[in-house]
């Protein structure tokens, strides 16, 4: 059987770390050429590293303009075309009652989270227009986005706009072939459980959070990376739209 993505050439945001760096490995495994862009370059370069024939990185900054096209135009002279975008670069501030939030804190959040899916929609959609041969675009949500909790309100109400966003740009450009959807992800062990629970990260705290999980785990990275390579590959060729749930049941 050929790779899965075979020909294809994906930029991944935020690929220099956790789901990031899953989700490139992931699709170079599967024969894509990726070109991960990230503020974090030690990371991305050693994500790279890692497979060198088939992904690249890049310094970038999902919230400027400049970055966007900077790290369009290298893919396209690396590797000739481009057919996915994975955003999946995001931040959060540490839970917290929402009276507590700065404005920097809430400033920050809209940009890094909302603000790229923005510009990723301004500079990727016009490139694969003007290729003519559809793409995928995921955008990494979070289960936050349909079931918001106290302590990150405005964190969750950026998923919210994010799997909102991308449902309008499917319906607007899916006539062009150009796929748009969620990935929604429960937390990972990646060393933001205290950030997003608001509590220690004890192994009291984990077996209290995880037993409310029907599968009795938190989400790993290549649950994520899975259903990306699954988003990417022709395999999702009528898929659009979408909310891709991966948190083990949490959210029935």
């Amino acid at each position: 059987m050929a790779p899965r993505l075979q020909g294809k050439v994906a930029i991944v945001t935020g690929g220099g770390s956790g789901f990031g760096a899953a989700i490139a490995k992931r699709y170079a495994q599967e024969g894509a050429k990726v070109l991960i862009g990230d503020i974090n370059v030690v990371g991305g370069e050693k994500v790279a590293a890692q497979y060198p024939d088939s992904i690249a990185s890049t310094k970038m900054d999902v919230t400027n303009e400049g970055d966007w096209k900077a790290v369009i135009d290298l893919a396209v002279r690396k590797f000739g075309h481009v057919n996915i975008l994975v955003n999946n670069a995001g931040t959060t501030y540490r839970n917290k009652p929402s009276m507590d939030v700065t404005v920097d804190e809430f400033q920050r959040v809209f940009d890094v989270n909302v603000k790229s899916i923005f510009l990723a929609s301004k500079t990727f959609i016009p490139k694969l227009l003007e290729q003519g041969k559809g793409g995928s675009i995921i955008n990494i949500s979070s289960t936050g986005a349909a079931r918001p909790r106290a302590g990150l309100v405005w964190y969750n109400a950026t998923k919210g706009a994010v799997s909102n966003a991308t449902k309008g740009l499917a319906a607007e450009y899916g006539p062009h072939q150009i796929r748009v959807n969620n990935v929604c992800p429960l937390l990972s062990g990646t060393g933001l459980f205290e950030m997003f629970v608001g509590v220690p990260d004890t192994p009291e705290n984990r077996a209290k959070f995880i037993s409310n999980v029907p599968l009795g785990r938190l989400t790993d990275p290549n649950d994520v990376a899975n259903m990306c390579l699954y988003l990417g590959s022709e395999e999702a060729a009528f898929i659009n739209g979408t909310d891709m749930v991966v948190d083990g049941g949490k959210c029935i």
